[in-house]
């Protein structure tokens, strides 16, 4: 069982998070239990005392001259390397602040009148999927980084990689999303194997995504999305085609 943790000064917002959270947990019958909503850093960190992969809902602005949410980010991802911060906070500009912690914070959570036991609520749905993901064999997913967040995308879902318009930086295509991120093709190609097939020097598509070959014109289609073709991609489909790839 996932336990979930709340640290936050306020009792309103604490009490609005918690009675979203459980009644979440209830509906959709989640392996999860609250098994702490605390006003103070040194109270959630007692409870927390053995957590493991524990989900960790922390208010930044903890009204208290040693601790504020960053601090005790920092304490609880030493404890619990692989447990999932999320920050509340009266503020949007403070994400940067957890690149300074090196935090890999998964959320943050504007307080808002009404809206921050929801938002906890949709934020908990998208962790609860987040480990289902990560339970399957970490060979059928790819991991990437944007921004802060660390995200595990499966790859049967994974249309094609692009190189972006920014250096050093690609673009993962799915059906519903594209996501830009720091890499290379070379080292996605090498990584991927045998199911990703380097048709330009702009693309890395996977194979059994392809739908049409235009040879004549230099392309293919993937997922309903056109792609490049270039010389040497022919001679790997070929190759793939005969039997050699």
């Amino acid at each position: 069982m996932i336990g979930i943790y709340i640290c936050d000064d306020e009792d309103a917002v604490r009490h609005q998070i918690r009675t979203a959270l459980e009644w979440k947990i209830f509906v959709e019958d989640y392996d999860m239990q609250v098994v702490c909503s605390a006003a103070t850093a040194q109270e959630l960190l007692d409870a927390a005392e053995d957590a493991k992969r524990g989900v960790y809902f922390l208010d930044v602005e903890l009204k208290n001259d040693e601790w504020d949410g960053f601090r005790l980010g920092s304490e609880l991802r030493r404890r619990d390397p692989h447990g999932t911060l999320v920050y509340i906070t009266s503020y949007g500009d403070l994400a940067w602040r957890t690149f300074q912690y090196h935090l890999e914070a998964f959320d943050y959570i504007i307080k808002q009148p009404e809206q921050v036991g929801p938002l906890a609520a949709q934020c908990l749905e998208e962790i609860h999927a987040r480990l289902l993901d990560e339970r399957r064999d970490p060979e059928e997913l790819f991991t990437l980084r944007t921004g802060d967040v660390v995200r595990h995308i499966p790859l049967g879902e994974i249309l094609f990689f692009e190189t972006a318009a920014v250096p050093h930086h690609v673009l993962l295509h799915t059906a519903n999303s594209r996501l830009d991120f720091l890499g290379s093709l070379n080292e996605l190609g090498a990584q991927l194997g045998k199911r990703f097939i380097r048709t330009h020097r702009a693309y890395l598509v996977a194979a059994d995504k392809i739908e049409a070959v235009d040879l004549k014109h230099n392309r293919l289609w993937v997922g309903g999305r056109e792609c490049l073709l270039s010389r040497a991609g022919k001679a790997a489909l070929h190759k793939r085609e005969s039997g050699d790839a």
